[in-house]
């Protein structure tokens, strides 16, 4: 019995009210619903939520950098460099530092943090021929100018 695919994600963040907001203001994602005054879910408009944010606290720590745990969610924003561009131009008109980018040949991406740390990658695809007949192709990583 194959997984069909991935259903949604749950982040654990600090404030639900400012990180809520970066995820519809700056990354533009609708908000569905909230549950009590400790979840927002968030819709890409095909499923019921692809994002949970979980409201754990001011006080909570960071996980180390070194520690076990999610590493980073990445979330398609198109299929081309042009559409790759402006989502770099949004980000920065919304004062959100990149952690990086990469072109990692079947995919060019730009990295940053949410309020709370969460790594987010934004990436575009590219052929899928370039890694259907060979997979070692999707371990690239060069760098990327935009």
């Amino acid at each position: 019995m194959p997984i069909q695919a991935i259903g949604h994600i749950v982040l654990k963040v600090r404030s639900l009210d400012r990180t809520a907001a970066f995820y519809r203001e700056v990354l533009g994602i609708k908000e569905v619903m909230r549950y009590r005054d400790s979840m927002a879910f968030f819709s890409f408009g095909t499923n019921h939520h692809d994002i949970g944010l979980l409201q754990v606290g001011e006080q909570a720590p960071s996980p180390a950098p070194n520690a076990v745990g999610l590493y980073h969610v990445a979330l398609k924003v198109g299929n081309s460099l042009d559409e790759l561009r402006a989502w770099k131009l949004r980000l920065e008109e919304h004062g959100v530092a990149l952690i990086g980018m990469s072109d990692h040949g079947v995919s060019q991406s730009l990295y940053l943090a949410d309020p709370d740390g969460n790594e987010i990658e934004l990436f575009v695809d590219a052929d899928p021929a370039l890694w259907k007949d060979d997979l070692a192709a999707v371990m690239t990583v060069k760098p990327l100018r935009l």
